[in-house]
């Protein structure tokens, strides 16, 4: 039986790498994002389709509730039915914690805290009713050890390793399973900016066990097998995929 999984944030960075790295596994999809990020969606939508899967795309934003509701309702009726979640939309603006407005902070956690939850909330419905679900969070190493400027984006990240293992508890008698993965530093676009300098890049290269940072394509695999029956009995978790930075 072909499996289908909603993808939020999926039209660049690590979000295309799992659509693309999903769909090469047999998984039909829906994508989401926001409007502005409407053409560069529509291109991992096609790319998608190249790889022989079904592919829709959704226009949405995480923090509104109406829009996540909208997009399982799409979703369900375009794929016919949904057996993974991955909330992968986020965002980071570097900000001291002196320099952090209400509003900065707010926006932040809209996204990447409530954007998990609405999402979620909005999903579980659908997979209590079929007795099956995986979902998959995307949180970060910031969850673990954030950084200066990341003040509320660390924050708003360990909130979702929370929820993860909530969640878990409370929807494992419905046959759903819930992870975590918290990537480390990923060579997207808000992995560059946050980086910014050269000597930050060698930095972070020479305390990575690999030597190296991670490519979007490195948070695949840990994904695929989260959303996979090879981990039926794994729930709760939070997975670090960053190299050999962190130990826990």
């Amino acid at each position: 039986m072909t499996r289908h999984a909603i993808v939020t944030g999926a039209s660049r960075g690590i979000g295309r790498a799992i659509a693309l790295g999903l769909a090469q596994r047999g998984y039909d999809l829906a994508l989401t994002d926001i409007a502005a990020q409407e053409s560069v969606l529509r291109e991992t939508v096609e790319e998608v389709k190249q790889l022989g899967r079904k592919c829709i795309p959704i226009l949405a934003d995480v923090s509104k509730i109406e829009d996540c509701q909208r997009s399982v309702t799409e979703a369900v009726a375009g794929l016919g039915h949904v057996d993974v979640l991955v909330n992968n939309a986020g965002i980071l603006r570097l900000a001291m914690i002196d320099e952090t407005t209400p509003e900065h902070w707010d926006q932040t956690f809209a996204v990447n805290v409530r954007g998990v939850f609405q999402m979620t909330q909005a999903v579980v419905v659908h997979m209590k009713e079929r007795r099956y679900g995986r979902i998959v969070n995307i949180a970060s190493l910031a969850a673990r050890t954030g950084g200066p400027g990341q003040s509320h984006y660390a924050a708003s990240k360990s909130a979702v390793v929370g929820f993860t293992r909530v969640s878990s508890m409370e929807f494992g008698g419905h046959g759903i399973t819930v992870n975590a993965v918290c990537p480390g530093i990923i060579q997207t676009e808000m992995g560059r900016n946050n980086l910014r300098d050269p000597e930050r890049v060698t930095y972070f290269e020479k305390i990575t066990d690999l030597h190296r940072l991670g490519e979007p394509e490195d948070v695949v695999g840990p994904v695929a097998f989260f959303a996979s029956d090879d981990s039926a009995f794994v729930t709760g978790q939070a997975l670090n995929v960053d190299g050999g930075i962190f130990y826990s």
